[in-house]
């Protein structure tokens, strides 16, 4: 039996063989400078090139390993590293919801946006006389990028880093009513009580009316700076996308109303397992009670962690029979314990396939909670900002994790959350039973994205899969003209109804003084 990354590559050697004639020519526009984002887009664009299309990838990262017909336009200026010093992202962790969408609409997303538009390799790319048969691009506040289909006259594919966000389902209509969906940066699930909907229904709102009426406008003027050439306005091209790919499957989080060009390929960055370093191989394998996996992400350095945050976990995993594998970013730990091994770098991946590793501490993020399920293990979040809440209020409610407040955290606090897991066994159990669901399936991610983009170049764009409505306007879409004509029509009948019991007399032909002047009379 074939296995997710075995399966994609038969598929592959399939394409080559019998249809290396027809390879396409496509585009990848990767503008996250963070790797959990950046591994989706590359995973993407890694299964088309592995089924034999020849690849452009414009981004911060490269594939070391990339066959001849992957083509890598790497930005250093992307990278942290290079474009400022790198934040301390712990430092969100109190911010409101709004306000860190706020600064993601004003200052990440253009500007990762300007330095990809302005970066000479990408001027020279835009002047060259290349034609590219689909280009994909990131969906992440990152609309102006989308002119990079415009100039190159082919089909739009995005793919959301986030699953079904806001800025994913506008472009081809998916619904998303906000008393089933919750916002991503809510920590919410599909169930929500009335508070939760209506806080949910406000975020929502609020994000939606800032995005149409300041950051799509702010959008526009980069899109026309730099395609001044364009033939259709930035919001017609974002209307034909062909296809949006989501980094989600209903396995893992809970059924959404898609269109039918949106596709769930969340995993396309799972690989087969390799085989790790022989120091790391030998602590799990000789992990007598098993290993506990700690990692805060790409974004998030666990050498950030304040120092009474810091000794919090070193006192905890001190008293622990497990032993600790831990992705810290410096080279050394401080009163490290016995059990505990530090690694600047790990291949998380391989390191969750191990069947010795019973348990994964993590910020929460989407890329990891995928591996984590793919490979049946349970979690405990320590959630910071973005979706990672939403994420961890998943795991709490499908039962295989549970969360700390970062704020509260202390030995304690950690010593019995993990025990909880460990010595439950319903969390590893719900774990592997959601992997078993979301390993069922006809396709792997790389299959599903090969299929999908093939049939998108094949049919020039795939407008059958167009849906109407992103030809509505806000209020058509919403029916509020129509709810507007019904709210009319009960006033005119309402109205109407009032003016004739007030006047039935004069519907015979009587005065309504009539009775009285004949009683004066008689008088």
């Amino acid at each position: 039996m074939y296995g997710l990354q075995g399966s994609a590559v038969l598929l592959s050697v399939i394409v080559v063989l019998f249809s290396a004639s027809e390879a396409a020519k496509i585009l990848g526009i990767l503008p996250s400078a963070g790797w959990s984002h950046y591994a989706i887009g590359e995973g993407i664009m890694k299964a088309l090139s592995r089924a034999g299309h020849e690849v452009t990838v414009v981004g911060a990262h490269h594939w070391k390993q990339a066959p001849s017909s992957y083509r890598t336009i790497v930005l250093e200026e992307l990278k942290f590293d290079k474009a400022g010093a790198e934040p301390d992202l712990f430092q969100y962790r109190n911010d409101h919801n709004l306000n860190v969408l706020y600064l993601l609409y004003t200052t990440i997303g253009p500007g990762l946006s300007e330095i990809i538009l302005t970066h000479p390799n990408v001027k020279e790319l835009l002047k060259s006389n290349e034609s590219f048969d689909a280009v994909i691009v990131e969906s992440f506040a990152s609309e102006a990028l989308y002119g990079f289909a415009q100039h190159f006259n082919a089909p739009l594919i995005t793919f959301s880093p986030f699953g079904a966000s806001m800025w994913a389902n506008e472009l081809v209509g998916t619904p998303y009513p906000y008393s089933q969906i919750p916002h991503t940066f809510l920590s919410y699930t599909d169930r929500m009580t009335f508070g939760e909907r209506f806080i949910n229904a406000f975020v929502w709102n609020v994000d939606s009316f800032y995005y149409r009426n300041f950051f799509l406008p702010g959008q526009e003027i980069m899109y026309k700076k730099y395609f001044p050439n364009a033939t259709m306005p930035l919001r017609q091209v974002m209307k034909n996308t062909s296809l949006v790919f989501l980094n989600q499957h209903f396995s893992l989080s809970f059924p959404h109303p898609y269109a039918p060009n949106m596709i769930e390929v969340g995993g396309i960055q799972i690989s087969e397992p390799k085989k790790l370093p022989e120091d790391i191989q030998t602590f799990i394998n000789n992990s007598k009670h098993g290993v506990i996996y700690f990692s805060m992400g790409s974004m998030l350095k666990g050498c950030n962690f304040p120092e009474d945050k810091r000794n919090a976990f070193i006192e905890a995993f001190s008293k622990l029979k497990e032993n600790i594998l831990w992705k810290y970013e410096n080279t050394s730990l401080p009163n490290k314990p016995k059990n505990v091994l530090v690694k600047q770098w790990l291949a998380q991946n391989d390191i969750l396939a191990h069947p010795n590793v019973k348990l994964f501490i993590t910020h929460g993020g989407l890329l990891g909670s995928t591996e984590a399920l793919y490979h049946g293990k349970p979690m405990l979040g320590i959630p910071i900002y973005g979706d990672q809440r939403m994420n961890m209020a998943r795991a709490e409610k499908a039962g295989y994790g549970a969360h700390l407040e970062y704020e509260t955290l202390n030995a304690e606090s950690i010593y019995q959350s993990i025990r909880a897991i460990l010595d439950d066994a319903s969390y590893t159990e719900n774990a592997r039973s959601i992997s078993e669901r979301y390993r069922d399936k006809p396709m792997s991610p790389s299959q599903t994205v090969v299929y999908w983009v093939e049939y998108v170049i094949r049919h020039r764009g795939a407008p059958q899969l167009r849906s109407s409505a992103v030809d509505l306007s806000y209020f058509e879409y919403n029916l509020f003209d129509v709810y507007g004509s019904f709210v009319l029509l009960v006033v005119l009948f309402l109205g109407s109804f009032i003016y004739m019991l007030r006047n039935v007399p004069l519907l015979f032909g009587r005065s309504p003084n009539t009775k009285n002047s004949n009683n004066k009379k008689s008088d």
